[in-house]
């Protein structure tokens, strides 16, 4: 039986041994997720042969990367990923069936950014993203629009990402949001009640695919109490440096958070506002984290990470959805994201 989630350090290695390959001491293995989700949250805890890990872990089938990023180094067998080959390749067989199928009013289509005054700018200010929850939405990268909205390439390779109920509404992403795997993977990390808040394809398009600046996902995810959102962050390509992989800082998620996006008040200029700032990080701090397609990361709500432009000529698509505790947990109504009657937050089990 899994541990409860208050009793998350307590899960040990012989229930998550054959899902999960938990890291040791390298830097790699402190930057995501699985920190101490204890009542308090932010307790750390030490590492040690004979107890991996609990600030972060990477599954993939039980794997990662390479051994030279200091993480389990799986055999080349398609099974040894957490997702197959098929798997990755229907996902993005599907979304190449929903692209076709894209249809976008000129004045609705949004250019996506992470940087602060850009995103009040364009999504911000756009009714468009704030009821995407529950649906079915596309946003593009810069400069691929012209001043009426219209395409400078080709759509297909415009798209930044689409969001935020695949899971919801498409049977290719539901199927693997609530494949029995996940749900053996969750119920073995000890959640009790996880829903279903949003998920994303983010196509990282090759040489344009922006940067995505520092940023905890519970700014704009946020909980009472904080510490009940954790992301899946699914490759269905090999992510590596030259074409965006996601980068971390070690141990950043004992901190608390620096900022939220919120609702602003109705009469407003813009749909929402941020509360706090973001603070100047260190690049130096930051770690990659390359990962091989069908791996998939584990990403604490509050730990700090990015990714860089993608200058290459690969794209990295990746399929992503957060999941929430809901057991002893409030979703703040004043987040960006909120269930709807047509769409409640499904259940993680089915």
């Amino acid at each position: 039986m899994a541990a409860s989630w208050k009793k998350w350090p307590e899960l040990g290695t012989k229930c998550l041994e054959r899902q999960l390959c938990w890291l040791g001491k390298s830097l790699a293995a402190q930057c995501l997720l699985l920190s101490c989700w204890e009542k308090d949250h932010v307790k750390r805890r030490g590492v040690s042969p004979a107890e991996p890990g609990w600030h972060c872990g990477v599954a993939g089938g039980i794997l990662g990367p390479s051994a030279s990023d200091g993480i389990c180094n799986p055999a080349p067998d398609p099974k040894e990923h957490f997702f197959t080959t098929e798997e990755c390749d229907s996902m993005r067989n599907q979304i190449q069936r929903i692209i076709a199928e894209m249809e976008v009013p000129l004045h609705c289509r949004t250019e996506f950014s992470t940087k602060e005054e850009e995103q009040l700018q364009a999504q911000g200010s756009s009714d468009y993203f704030l009821t995407s929850g529950d649906k079915i939405r596309f946003f593009f990268e810069k400069g691929v629009l012209d001043e009426r909205g219209n395409f400078l390439i080709p759509k297909e390779k415009s798209l930044s990402k689409i969001g935020h109920a695949l899971h919801a509404y498409d049977p290719v992403f539901k199927q693997i949001t609530h494949s029995s795997k996940v749900q053996e993977l969750g119920r073995k990390l000890g959640l009790e009640r996880p829903v279903v808040v949003q998920s994303m394809y983010i196509f990282k398009q090759p040489g344009i695919g922006g940067e995505v600046t520092p940023h905890q996902d519970a700014t704009f995810l946020h909980t009472e109490p904080l510490g009940r959102i954790l992301g899946f962050w699914i490759a269905l390509e090999d992510a590596t440096q030259e074409n965006g992989c996601l980068w971390f800082i070690p141990g950043s998620h004992t901190s608390g958070i620096s900022r939220r996006m919120v609702r602003a008040a109705p009469g407003t200029s813009t749909c929402v506002e941020f509360i706090g700032s973001e603070p100047a990080y260190d690049n130096s701090q930051f770690v990659p984290l390359p990962i091989s397609k069908g791996g998939l990361i584990l990403i604490h709500g509050e730990v700090v990470h990015k990714s860089e432009l993608n200058s290459s000529e690969s794209s990295r698509h990746v399929f992503t959805f957060h999941v929430m505790e809901a057991k002893d947990t409030s979703w703040s109504k004043d987040n960006w994201l909120q269930p709807t009657p047509e769409l409640p937050f499904p259940s993680l089990y089915t």
